[in-house]
């Protein structure tokens, strides 16, 4: 089933009016009829609509019914990526929303190969949230996760501080016990960030910051993984965590 944003102002009753791209890919890609059913998320809720009409360039969708689904986590994920080269970001974006991230933060660190100015630094920030938004649609996510503009180290952990729990995979002693500890620590509500250094990995001046503004490293296992492995392995081990242990019904 299809979903769509909008604007909680082109609400009017029990109908939402759908205009811009989103119409054009009603009317003209999906070929959509008077009664077609889809999804439309407004504000974090997301309602199950029907095509009721399309009048030039606006679909106007009649609720059938609203808080048709939550596929909100009982968590907030932030993911905080050290920049990648070449199209990686992209593939980690996608991958972290379809996971369930509240917003990525694309960050500058020591070891980044990519060095980008202003310029590309708006542009980048401008196609990743387009990757989120259509990733969000296509996962059925009731919000459009934030692509956060790109961040220096220092910036990026002086977020990171005001955040209730701060994960930095890196190589750890205590090996998955570290990690078993750190996610018990987990609660519904929380407001959880996620630290992946870039390929050529964090500096010890990094990971010594991290350290002291609170962050626990944990471990992902035995093996070495990529950035964009370690980023999509990290997000999905709390997306489990937190779906298996504090949906409701277990709490």
């Amino acid at each position: 089933m299809h979903n769509f944003f909008v604007n909680c102002d082109n609400r009017q009753g029990d109908r939402y009016f759908i205009t811009g791209s989103d119409c054009n890919h009603i009317k003209n890609v999906l070929r959509m009829r008077e009664g077609d059913t889809f999804l439309v998320s407004c504000n974090g809720v997301s309602s199950l609509c029907s095509l009721e009409s399309i009048d030039g360039d606006t679909a106007v969708a009649k609720i059938i019914e609203e808080n048709y689904q939550d596929t909100n986590l009982p968590i907030n994920i932030y993911l905080f990526q050290g920049l990648p080269k070449a199209d990686k970001m992209e593939l980690i974006i996608q991958k972290a929303v379809e996971l369930g991230v509240r917003a990525v933060v694309p960050v500058e660190m020591n070891r980044c190969v990519v060095r980008l100015d202003d310029k590309k630094k708006k542009a980048k920030v401008l196609r990743w949230q387009s990757i989120a938004e259509s990733a969000a649609k296509q996962s059925k996510r009731s919000i459009v996760p934030e692509v956060n503009d790109v961040m220096t180290y220092q910036k990026a952990m002086e977020k990171a501080e005001k955040l209730d729990l701060f994960l930095v995979p890196y190589e750890n002693k205590d090996g998955m016990s570290a990690t078993k500890k750190a996610l018990s620590c987990i609660k519904s509500g929380m407001n959880v960030g996620i630290l992946i250094g870039p390929e050529g990995g964090f500096e010890e001046n990094e990971i010594d910051k991290a350290v002291s503004i609170g962050g626990k490293t944990v471990s992902l296992g035995k093996r070495i993984l990529r950035t964009e492995t370690a980023a999509i392995t990290a997000v999905g081990m709390c997306m489990l965590y937190a779906e298996m242990n504090l949906n409701g019904e277990n709490e």
